[in-house]
């Protein structure tokens, strides 16, 4: 292999995927290879930490394992390891970064720190060869709800984010509360395309008139409180109705203050990230919305929009080129903001 290309090895290791990848050159994808635990912790309805954790232990190194051989290289052609080091859960991000050390101190390789959510906003480099800086990027996931001005490899600014629950911890508790189980995201959205999103209707909550924050612990009681008085009045609740209604309101908002913020930054392009971004009506609408105010959107394809390591392989190449290094005493920072080292 031609030594002007850089080959990083991925980590990824912050909730309850087991992820390694070989990126080369931060846009091509040699290998990714992901360990799901998700019908493990759909039995107790959610991530069970603990559990998580463990399991992180038995795979990470046969994960680690298949990604250089599916790539086809060695570790001494690897050069250098980037890892998920926050946000997420401390204990799992414990072992991927346990493990990328070790690797880094056995064969002297830099170790370079991942932000997990700059790893989703990355994921549309692999997805989008040509796609750059500057543009607006909303990332939605289980724990995340940001609306962030990305000005250059690295460089961001949160303009917004959630104020109480994430996007996707909404979904998760709406499908509870409708009888769907764990996950919620694929659920709901799989149950809304059946449904009529005006046959009930649910708040929208947009704040303050110049925020561009989110809040959708509003709207989760909002279906709380229906799907409770339905059943209190002995009325039927037909919970692909609900679905569609709620992921309405939820699509809604995210789609037009993503738009507003583009619009107002004069940004033509915004990008997807994060596992709500595989949602199939915030990809419609988002496009619809883009395509009516002549913008690219960028939306990676769903493999890469859940956790994964390619996505954390990227961002720590342009991490890499750009001189960041970090020590072997890198700690595990459950709660780390995006753009702090």
């Amino acid at each position: 292999m031609e030594k002007n290309e850089i080959l990083i090895l991925g980590i990824e290791s912050s909730c309850d995927e087991t992820a390694a990848a070989v990126v080369r050159n931060g846009r091509e994808v040699l290998s990714n290879v992901i360990s799901s635990q998700i019908d493990l912790h759909t039995l107790y309805g959610g991530v069970v930490p603990e559990i998580a954790s463990r399991k992180h232990v038995e795979q990470i190194d046969y994960v680690i394992d298949a990604a250089l051989q599916q790539a086809n290289v060695t570790m001494e052609e690897i050069d250098a390891i980037g890892v998920t080091y926050g946000p997420g859960l401390v204990g799992a991000l414990l072992v991927g970064l346990a493990e990328a050390k070790a690797l880094a101190f056995a064969t002297g390789k830099p170790l370079i720190g991942v932000h997990h959510i700059e790893g989703h906003i990355s994921a549309n480099y692999i997805e989008h060869k040509d796609f750059a800086p500057p543009y607006m990027a909303l990332v939605v996931s289980g724990g995340h709800s940001h609306l962030v001005y990305v000005s250059d490899y690295g460089k961001y600014e949160i303009l917004g984010r959630t104020r109480d629950d994430a996007a996707g911890e909404a979904y998760d508790k709406v499908a509870r509360a409708i009888g769907m189980g764990y996950p919620g995201g694929p659920k709901i959205d799989a149950a809304a395309k059946k449904g009529d999103p005006n046959a009930i209707h649910f708040p929208r909550v947009y704040l303050e008139e110049d925020s561009y924050d989110f809040s959708f612990s509003g709207l989760k009681s909002a279906v709380l409180n229906y799907v409770n008085k339905q059943k209190m009045m002995g009325e039927t609740i037909i919970p692909e109705d609900v679905a569609a209604a709620f992921q309405a309101a939820v699509v809604e908002v995210l789609v037009s203050k993503t738009i507003k913020a583009a619009k107002e930054r004069g940004l033509k392009k915004v990008a997807l990230a994060g596992g709500v971004a595989s949602n199939s009506a915030l990809r419609a609408e988002m496009e619809k919305a883009c395509e009516k105010e002549g913008i690219f959107l960028s939306i990676p394809s769903p493999i890469l929009c859940t956790d994964n390591a390619a996505m954390i392989g990227c961002a720590a190449y342009y991490e890499y080129i750009a001189g960041v290094r970090d020590g072997l005493d890198l700690n595990a920072n459950p709660n780390l903001k995006l753009g702090e080292r």
